[in-house]
């Protein structure tokens, strides 16, 4: 076993001296041989479903359902769920690559002109990590050439060090000093070093543009401590059975994004769902801003805030906020004098007449990367049938992770799989 984790620095092009710092970031102070053996693949798609990518070993879906994910976006947004939308030739899986790349550059390195592309010149199978990053060259694109170069090498992303040098390209372009910006623990990894996953900084990164750690709304004030959360409505969504298990909190910047469809985290691995549906999502309304706002108040997550936060929430949404009519609505809304106000009553008295609403009935469709986890090891889309139920109280199933990950964000959710088989999230 012990010979199996080999380690030593990770090397680059002497000339590249951030590029160096960048693998130091991605790996720490040592590359274990058998955690880069892991990462070792290009985006390959299924043969059994030609738009869907496979995963080979453990820890790269940090990388892939991201690009997954956009690779569905587009297609979503121009394909209708009664087209032969699951169909790809190699030209279409290549043209989907290339938009999907260019969408996560184009996030992650907002304000640049220039991006840099990580590569190596010689074709090959089998390196060792040390010889791999010795081989790592930059070159420098415009960025309003970028899909045409990417389109022009989209070999470099399809052949077996694809992820690791599109993962290089996202980093190096966005740029040392935006990463130690926005990566929270700069001691800890972004891959990590004993079981080969990616972080959250690394995730959101993928997902947002942000290497941020948290999945929180905008920066939040903690012990005295600035934690920096996501900045604005994502693209692609994000979920996570952590929060079910109440490690965290996603805001409704992931929860709520632009396109339907949610990068799903369970404790070990990601996935993605997605809809044709674009009622399940909007952009964001004054009613979201006003339950993002009222939750800046409700730090503890009670779905309540003190009768003294009125007069300040009133104010931070632009609405009428002198001391009688707080005052009065003070009354109105906590009518037992409890000396707290509910977030139910606050939305029903000031946005009743704005709320949006979830259609009850919608065709999802679920991916998981990895052979292992789909029936008879074939990389295939499962559809559901979603119904959201007229009810009160949450089922909770402990033994359907799927589930408990999804009522994160539609409590009330019920799904009934094509072939009676419930898609695993690991």
């Amino acid at each position: 076993m012990a010979e199996m984790m080999e380690v030593t620095e990770p090397q680059t092009s002497p000339y590249d001296k951030e590029l160096e710092e960048i693998l130091k970031l991605t790996w720490g102070q040592q590359v274990r041989q058998d955690i880069f053996q892991r990462w070792t693949q290009g985006f390959c798609f299924s043969d059994d479903e030609p738009t869907a990518l496979v995963q080979f070993d453990g820890g790269p879906c940090a990388v892939l359902a991201p690009m997954q994910a956009y690779i569905i976006k587009h297609i979503v947004n121009n394909k209708s769920i009664d087209d032969d939308w699951k169909k790809a030739e190699v030209e279409e899986q290549n043209h989907l690559l290339c938009k999907a790349a260019c969408d996560i550059l184009c996030q992650a390195t907002a304000g640049c002109d220039i991006l840099k592309f990580v590569h190596i010149d010689d074709k090959v199978v089998c390196l060792e990590h040390s010889q791999f990053h010795s081989m790592l060259k930059v070159e420098q694109v415009n960025k309003d050439s970028m899909e045409t170069f990417i389109n022009n090498h989209i070999s470099f992303m399809r052949d077996t060090f694809g992820i690791l040098l599109f993962l290089y390209t996202v980093m190096r372009s966005k740029g040392l000093v935006k990463l130690k910006e926005e990566i929270c623990d700069l001691g800890v990894s972004l891959i990590d070093k004993e079981f080969g996953y990616g972080s959250q900084s690394l995730i959101n990164m993928m997902i947002t543009g942000q290497a941020v750690c948290n999945v929180f709304n905008n920066d939040q004030v903690v012990a005295g401590y600035k934690l920096q959360g996501i900045e604005k409505q994502s693209e692609v969504g994000f979920m996570t059975l952590l929060e079910h298990l109440r490690y965290c909190q996603v805001g409704s910047y992931l929860k709520n994004p632009c396109n339907p469809i949610w990068v799903l985290g369970s404790e070990t691995h990601l996935t993605v769902l997605f809809s044709f549906d674009q009622n399940l999502v909007h952009k964001e309304t004054q009613v979201d801003v006003a339950r993002r706002t009222f939750k800046l108040f409700d730090q503890g997550g009670n779905n309540f805030i003190s009768t003294q936060s009125l007069k300040p929430l009133l104010e931070k949404l632009d609405l009428v906020s002198d001391d009688e009519y707080v005052n009065l609505m003070s009354s109105k809304l906590d009518s037992e004098g409890l000396g707290i106000i509910l977030m139910p009553s606050f939305m029903e008295e000031f946005f009743s007449e704005q709320e949006t609403r979830t259609p009850d009935i919608f065709v999802v469709f679920h991916y998981n990367g990895q052979p292992r986890s789909n029936s008879n090891s074939k990389v295939t889309y499962i559809e559901g049938n979603a119904i959201i139920q007229e009810s009160d109280v949450i089922c909770i199933s402990e033994d359907n992770n799927l589930q408990s990950c999804l009522q994160s964000k539609w409590p009330y959710i019920e799904i009934q799989w094509k072939g009676n088989i419930t898609p695993s999230i690991n």
